[in-house]
Formats: structure tokens, C-alpha cells, sequence
């Protein structure tokens, strides 16, 4: 499998993406899709050896759309009102555009060296899929609970099934889990992801059990998060991407100037040449490279496979901020 396929978990075919906009289903008269799942986990599963061995999951080409109904010659967020919430990390200060490092510089993909809190709030995130462990990326996020953690959609449920023996591991290194491993007790995924795994709303989210009586924002720290802010931003994304030239044993970045999706979607758009097992890891604007820590405005969702080395993350509008307002109550 050459490496834009292998890629796939990330990022889905162009044609596939195409194709799943041409043959998005009618709205039904039937139930919405539930959009949220209380995951099995089984005690132990997570060793070095599997998560090492854990692949990048595969999108179905046909299954990625825009959404039954998507107009996209309308501006879908001139009505919304930005929404911020501060981020939550004992001892670290909030980010200022001001903090910037001076020696700050477009960078398409490549380990992040800088430390600082977002070190401890990204992680991989590792599930059950129809059979076969699978990875992917997420990071802790303010909450009310202190305990969630947002990634994509398709890393909570693909393909109409939920993902079992869900767990993130916050500063993952290669097998070491320095922060340990947290479970999910319950996942979520936009109205929209749940219903029609809509390309537009990729986002999907994990409230994950306390470990030693503390909860996840207690022990890592939790970035903040902005919705309805706009396009056109500086941005910093982070992941850890598993396939080929990776191998997801590190921290990976890519920064620059973000643009907006002009073919399928409303999508962020930013130069990077993640891979495989970077969906769900964190996009920040006003991303303060000393301290590690920005505003979280996006995740890692697909790219355009006859438009290489470019990732697409979804808008936080007002669906992405319906389905964090139920998971960080829950």
C-alpha cells in the first residue's frame, strides 16, 4: 500500500471523498443515530507490544460526505458568535499572540522539540475497531468534568460502529505511558458524525475515568478551545502519525498560515504531511511555543490525496459546540 492509501486514517482519498459527497443518503424517517456510546474496556488489553502494533484506521473511501442537505455557497458561520474557553493547567499561564517565539516558522511535519504543555495534553488514543486495535491522536481539553479529551469523529465511531477498549495515552512514547492510560467511560460524536458521518463534523469526544482518585486535567493540564472564530488563522497541529515516514512513537507538528477547504467542505486547511494516526490530534491559533499552550480551534481530520502534504481539520461551529457542551456535563 503506497503511503498516501496507507495515510487513509487521516486521510481519505480524494475520489473517495467525491464519491461519498455524490451518494450521501436522504434523511430518513427513522430515529437519529445515538451520539454517544459507553464503551467496553477490557482491564490490561493496552500493552507496550499492542500499542506499538495498534494501525492507523483505514477510511472507507465511499463512506466519507459532505452531509445530506450541505449548501456550500453559503457561509454557514455568519450568524454564530465566538464562544472561548479558557484553558485549565495548574502553574501555566494563558497563551498571548505576543508569546509567539520569534523563531517561529512555517514547518510542514516534522517532532516537536519545544515541550511545554502540550507535551502532556496530546496523546494517541487506542481502540478496538471491528476486530483490529487502531490509533489515532486527541488532547485534554477544558471542562466541567476535568476529564475530557477531544479527537475526530471517525476515532470514536466509523462505519455505524462505536470503537471499544477506547483509551487515551497522554504523552505517549513509543510503548511508555508516562501519565498512564485513561479509558473512556462514554464517547461522543457531533449529531452530524453520528447520523451521516458528515466530513464537515469530523469531531468526536471521550470523557475518560479518574486514575488514582485525580482526573485528567489534574494530572496532565487541558488546552482551551474557541468556537466560531474564523478562518484564515496562524495554526499549529499536532499529532501522532503511525504510517510511513512515521511511526508513531513521537510528537509531530506542522505550522503556517491555515487557509479554507474550496473544494468539498468547510473545512480548516493547513500545509502538513502527517499520516495515518494523527486524526483527532489538536489544531491551536495564538499557540504560544514557550509555554505550550493555545486556543484549540480544530482537529486532524482527511486530506485530498491529488493535493499532497495538505490536512484538513473541521470548523468548530455551533455542532462541534453542541456535542462538547454534552460531553464535558457527562
Amino acid at each position: 500500500m503506497n503511503r498516501h492509501r496507507k495515510a487513509a486514517c487521516v486521510l481519505p482519498a480524494a475520489g473517495a471523498l467525491i464519491a461519498g459527497a455524490l451518494s450521501a443518503a436522504t434523511p430518513s424517517a427513522a430515529a437519529p443515530a445515538p451520539a454517544s456510546f459507553t464503551p467496553r474496556h477490557t482491564e490490561g488489553f493496552w500493552t507496550a507490544e499492542r500499542m506499538r502494533g495498534a494501525t492507523p484506521l483505514d477510511v472507507d473511501p465511499a463512506a466519507a460526505r459532505r452531509g445530506p442537505g450541505a449548501d456550500m455557497k453559503k457561509p454557514p458561520w455568519r450568524a454564530a458568535e465566538p464562544v472561548t474557553i479558557a484553558p485549565t493547567a495548574p502553574s501555566l499561564t494563558a497563551p498571548s499572540a505576543a508569546g509567539v517565539s520569534p523563531m517561529a516558522f512555517p514547518q510542514a511535519g516534522g517532532a516537536w522539540t519545544g515541550g511545554g504543555a502540550v507535551v502532556k495534553t496530546s496523546g494517541r488514543v487506542f481502540f478496538t475497531f471491528q476486530g483490529r486495535t487502531a490509533s489515532c491522536s486527541g488532547d485534554s481539553i477544558t471542562s466541567a468534568n476535568g476529564s475530557t479529551v477531544i479527537t475526530a469523529g471517525h476515532c470514536v465511531k466509523y462505519q455505524g460502529s462505536w470503537h471499544t477498549d477506547w483509551v487515551f495515552v497522554p504523552a505517549y512514547d513509543n510503548g511508555n505511558a508516562p501519565y498512564g492510560q485513561w479509558p473512556a467511560t462514554k464517547t461522543f460524536a457531533t449529531d452530524q458524525w453520528a447520523a451521516n458521518e458528515d466530513m464537515n463534523n469530523d469531531v468526536g469526544l471521550a470523557v475518560v475515568a479518574p486514575q488514582n482518585g485525580m482526573r485528567l486535567s489534574q494530572v496532565v493540564g487541558a488546552q482551551g478551545l474557541l468556537f466560531n472564530g474564523g478562518y484564515n488563522k496562524r495554526m499549529y497541529a499536532f499529532g501522532f502519525p503511525a504510517a510511513s515516514p512515521y511511526d508513531g512513537s513521537k510528537l509531530v507538528y506542522c505550522s503556517g498560515n491555515s487557509g479554507k477547504d474550496f473544494l468539498l467542505t468547510k473545512d480548516h486547511s493547513l500545509s502538513c504531511n502527517m499520516t495515518g494516526g494523527s486524526s483527532g490530534g489538536p489544531w491551536f491559533q495564538d499557540f504560544n511555543e514557550t509555554t505550550g499552550l493555545g486556543t484549540q480551534v480544530s482537529v486532524n481530520s482527511f486530506g485530498y490525496t491529488f493535493l499532497p502534504n495538505r490536512m484538513y481539520g473541521p470548523y468548530f461551529g455551533p455542532e462541534a459546540k453542541a456535542a462538547y457542551d454534552k460531553a464535558q456535563t457527562a
